[in-house]
């Protein structure tokens, strides 16, 4: 008899123990489809609506890839209480471990989190926005993209560059977009054996022929600076912003071919050597 006793022991441990197996293999499959599916619709909802606030004309470009960043991390964190909870935990406790977890996890990243609090920042502070030329710490680009952790931006060489938002937002930032108009401070030399006043004549007729430059205020030449091999003359002209580099470099080619035909030199530096006999 106790032998059929045990036999029936067994049979109950194992019969309970084939129970929990399938109810807890159950609950993983059921779990690792609910994540694989979670991954899936984030995914899937960030590309959506990306496309359909892109499709808005009068929408900020500026906050697009924030907006689908919180929504996919939004869709992930729901997926991660699903999970949780196919495994019989309570909502309550879900909640409470993910609090704790955020919290640990908060102060072992706070550099992450500085660059997510920079970010948001950068879009209620508003220095720039997208397609945009700024300088900042990481050097000078357009800006293509303002996300939760990364400014990323592309140089006037085809360079990427990705910056966190954190050294964006704690160093001085200069927008070339934000003014309609820019000055050209165009910096040119000329001998101190020639008249300065032609020089000036001369370069002032250049700036004024061009329709480019703004009349109002209108161009100027100053003497800049007494150098040492040199009189520095600054030419001083407003221009629209999409002309700025356009019309720089034009007018330095044109001051070159025009101060040479009026014999007016661009003196270089020279350096005398002179040789001492012991």
């Amino acid at each position: 008899m106790d032998q059929l006793a045990k036999v029936d022991e067994y049979k109950a441990a194992a019969v309970e123990l084939l129970d929990l197996g399938v109810e807890y293999g159950l609950s993983l499959v059921s779990a690792i489809a609910i994540l694989i599916a979670g991954f899936v619709l984030a995914g899937w909802a960030s590309r959506v609506i990306r496309r359909r606030l892109e499709r808005v004309k009068r929408f900020d470009k500026t906050l697009i890839p924030i907006l689908t960043q919180i929504s996919r991390y939004a869709i992930l964190v729901f997926t991660v209480i699903l999970v949780l909870a196919e495994f019989g935990i309570q909502t309550a406790s879900i909640i409470t471990v993910l609090g704790a977890a955020g919290l640990a996890i908060g102060l072992a990243l706070q550099g992450t989190l500085q660059n997510v609090a920079a970010g948001l920042m950068l879009l209620f502070i508003r220095p720039f926005k997208v397609g945009d030329a700024i300088e900042c710490a990481a050097g000078t680009g357009t800006v293509d993209e303002i996300g939760m952790f990364m400014t990323r931006m592309h140089t006037a060489q085809g360079l990427y560059i990705a910056v966190p938002n954190s050294r964006v937002w704690s160093d001085s930032i200069v927008n070339y977009s934000t003014r309609p108009r820019r000055r050209i401070d165009l910096l040119i030399g000329i001998s101190y054996d020639d008249d300065i006043d032609d020089a000036r004549k001369l370069i002032l007729g250049l700036a004024t022929k061009d329709e480019r430059v703004i009349g109002e205020p209108g161009p100027i030449v100053v003497v800049k600076n007494l150098g040492d091999s040199s009189v520095d003359l600054e030419l001083r002209a407003w221009v629209k912003r999409q002309d700025y580099w356009d019309v720089r470099f034009e007018l330095t080619r044109a001051a070159k071919y025009a101060l040479d035909k009026a014999g007016i030199s661009i003196p270089y530096p020279h350096r005398q050597i002179i040789s001492v006999k012991g």
